[in-house]
């Protein structure tokens, strides 16, 4: 299948690294996984090394294995997330699979991770719609030109010199049947947003967002008004709301994109389920799944077994983070790819408040990343010479929570 392929180009590539270098000479350093748990920078990024556009230079190609910064803001980081996940689906072609990964909770669980990354996902799925789906952004354009144009007639109709004090009989009566119909027709374009009347749905290409549940799906249709005027609406036309739950019976026809926001272990069969009708229904057509926030193995429904890890294997594995960002409580860890994995330290007297401590081509588990920073404050020389069973069962259980 399309998965061995590139894992078997992966291959061929590195058994001739000397002709390959003598090629296209790069600066990229292979680093070797620092855990059972974690993926080296090859198998993140299997997908783009086996691309043809992986011999081209290109900035992407530049950003290899360089730190990556923190994002300004949810805006910042939402346009940065759309960004790398557009350019990772172009880089490795069609069905390409990957994962973001947001949680700027710094630990507190007051709130679940659905409800607290609600906001950049409906910020995320904005920026991603108009970066990949064709069409959708000169739609919008075209929209915003409608709207300022009919805004613009209608103060120029001179309406606004009907007096305030006649009655709604009385101004209709000081109003030609020309301008009454101008009038209307002005207002209508306004009160849709600019939205062309003989076009109001989309017929494009679709974005899919499968919530763990039907009330979540309910709940985010209403919040980001999906059936409200261009202005109004906090999503594209083509963003289209499922669940991973109950009776599959949504048309999938003209989606090129599936986004699993915050899938849960309980979701898991169901995921995979859906996942796999898609790709052998849509084919090449399905640019790019997503999955956000996942949480697909637990001890208490899939176990950490024999079930768990294969699960693992067929779902998560192959996921490349294309975005991640986890605030700490006194710093940031944080991913924008092809870039490392970098970690950041509060510092007041840094640029931009933080500075970097760390930076490596795969994902630290938690016991890491503390180890990292009290190295950073001396509170700790260096990495043990042996992991210990107890820290090895500690690295083992944080990893596959972080799944």
């Amino acid at each position: 299948n399309k998965h061995n392929i590139r894992a078997s180009t992966i291959t061929m590539i590195l058994r001739y690294g000397l002709l390959l270098a003598a090629v296209a000479p790069l600066t990229v350093a292979f680093v070797a996984p620092q855990s059972p748990s974690s993926l080296s920078w090859k198998q993140q990024n299997k997908a783009f090394v086996s691309s043809p556009n992986f011999m081209s230079a290109s900035p992407m190609e530049a950003a290899i294995g360089q730190p990556s910064e923190l994002p300004d803001s949810l805006d910042d980081a939402a346009e940065i997330a759309a960004s790398n996940t557009a350019a990772f689906a172009e880089a490795s072609g069609p069905m390409s699979r990957c994962r973001v990964d947001f949680d700027t909770s710094a630990g507190d669980e007051t709130f679940t991770a659905l409800k607290s990354s609600t906001e950049f996902m409906q910020k995320y799925v904005t920026a991603l719609s108009y970066s990949i789906v064709p069409g959708l952004q000169a739609r919008r354009q075209d929209e915003m030109m409608r709207f300022a144009q009919a805004k613009s007639e209608f103060m120029n109709l001179g309406l606004q010199n009907v007096s305030d004090d006649d009655d709604d009989e009385g101004s209709e009566q000081q109003l030609s049947d020309e301008v009454k119909a101008k009038r209307d027709s002005l207002m209508q374009i306004l009160n849709d947003g600019g939205r062309d009347p003989e076009n109001k749905e989309w017929k494009g290409p679709k974005v899919r967002i499968y919530f763990p549940d039907e009330g979540s799906a309910a709940l985010a249709r209403r919040d980001w008004k999906i059936d409200a005027p261009p202005g109004d609406a906090l999503v594209p036309p083509c963003v289209e709301f499922s669940s991973c739950g109950g009776i599959q019976y949504q048309d999938i026809s003209k989606d090129m994109a599936i986004l699993f926001f915050c899938p849960r272990a309980s979701e898991a069969d169901s995921v995979e389920e859906i996942l796999m009708k898609a790709e052998e229904t849509l084919v090449d057509n399905l640019a790019v799944t997503v999955f956000v926030n996942p949480v697909l193995v637990d001890m208490g429904i899939t176990g950490f077994g024999l079930s768990g890890r294969m699960l693992r294997e067929r779902l998560i594995d192959g996921l490349v983070n294309t975005y991640y960002l986890r605030t700490l409580q006194w710093g940031a860890l944080t991913r924008r790819w092809p870039s490392a994995f970098s970690v950041w330290q509060e510092d007041e007297n840094a640029e931009g408040g933080y500075r970097l401590i760390r930076a490596q081509d795969t994902l630290p588990s938690n016991p890491e990343v503390e180890d990292i920073y009290d190295m950073e404050n001396g509170d700790k020389d260096g990495p043990s010479e042996g992991p210990g069973i107890l820290n090895a069962l500690g690295d083992f259980v944080n990893g596959m929570m972080r799944l």
